[in-house]
């Protein structure tokens, strides 16, 4: 008769608990992985801007300079054509000459972004800090 030992049954036996172990780290990955490229999505889509109950403050037409740029960015300061220098040595007399003073600039649809940076920097330049840039409604077709 033979006998068998004690730990040789126990070695036979089926494991019935599962290894958690690979799962958690598997879960750690995905988590990390959705944590670096969540960011990166966030300017991929199309922004609806949010409107505003209140009132903006109102400024007198009087005050407002117009700095317009074309589509072959030709800078136009209230209608007459200049170029960057001139612009920023107008855009600063008239700072002195108001302080008070807002500039609106209305690029073209089809201008560079890198001309609109160039406008906007002559107006920083020029210590006036009431800016804005015009826009139009988009129509629905």
């Amino acid at each position: 008769m033979r006998r068998r030992r004690h730990s040789q049954r126990h070695t036979l036996s089926t494991l019935s608990e599962i290894n958690v172990t690979p799962l958690l780290d598997l879960a750690f990955v995905l988590l990390i992985i959705f944590m670096i490229t969540t960011p990166l999505l966030e300017n991929s889509f199309s922004l609806a801007i949010p409107t505003s109950g209140t009132a903006s403050a109102t400024v007198d037409p009087t005050k407002v300079q117009t700095v317009s740029i074309d589509r072959n960015a030709v800078v136009y300061f209230n209608n007459e054509p200049v170029d960057a220098a001139t612009l920023t040595a107008q855009l600063a007399e008239v700072k002195r000459a108001n302080p008070e003073v807002a500039v609106v600039i209305r690029p073209d649809r089809e201008l560079p972004v890198q001309a609109l940076v160039t406008a906007m920097e002559a107006v920083q330049r020029a210590e006036i800090t009431r800016i804005g840039v015009a826009t139009q409604p988009e129509t629905t077709r």
